[in-house]
């Protein structure tokens, strides 16, 4: 055999790094639609549950980054933006355990104001937002976040129970919970209705 009849060796490698990038371009236009589609609704449920703009983006953000490492995963699912809600959470909540001793703050009328609808009198809205708010803070982390998640963001208790990581009846039990705290506290709460 002379060296020009020899055969030319196929190295596999190289198409299976052409064929991940096929396949990863899609996925990553896929993240792109859904970052694009709901990241306000993401900022916004960080903003109500660490009280602060700035370090809500910073959560979404990190957030967003772990989750590109894995979209080939979550781009699987039925509902992403679930998992990334429950990604929101579970790293709001491994920041309060890693920061034991965090204060949180009520937000500004300047920031409840950009993220809530035009109303007619400002300052009775920003009153009412910001007692609520204080009314919020004093509630355990997964209490808080099972209103927010219920009131803020309008999910079922299946979809909370699937962003927490829980069951629908540990979900109910959290909201009990904190409604009949929140009625303890201010006697104008009105009654669960669901």
């Amino acid at each position: 055999m002379s060296p020009e009849s020899a055969e030319i060796p196929v190295v596999l490698l190289d198409r299976r790094r052409s064929a991940r990038r096929r396949s990863a371009e899609p996925a990553a236009q896929v993240l792109d639609d859904v970052v694009r589609t709901h990241l306000p609704g993401l900022v916004r449920y960080a903003t109500v549950l660490v009280g602060d703009g700035h370090t809500a983006a910073d959560l979404v953000q990190e957030v967003l980054l772990r989750a590109h490492v894995r979209w080939q995963r979550i781009a699987l699912m039925e509902r992403p933006d679930l998992y990334l809600r429950r990604m929101v959470t579970n790293e709001h909540l491994s920041w309060r355990r890693r920061w034991h001793v965090r204060t949180i703050h009520p937000a500004s009328d300047d920031v409840l104001a950009a993220h809530a609808p035009p109303q007619g009198d400002h300052a009775e809205a920003a009153a009412r937002d910001d007692v609520m708010w204080q009314h919020l803070a004093s509630l355990p982390p997964r209490q808080r976040t099972v209103l927010v998640l219920r009131y803020y963001e309008n999910l079922t208790d299946p979809e909370i129970a699937q962003v927490l990581g829980t069951s629908s009846a540990t979900v109910r039990s959290h909201a009990a919970r904190a409604l009949a705290t929140l009625r303890h506290t201010d006697l104008t709460t009105p009654p669960e209705t669901r």
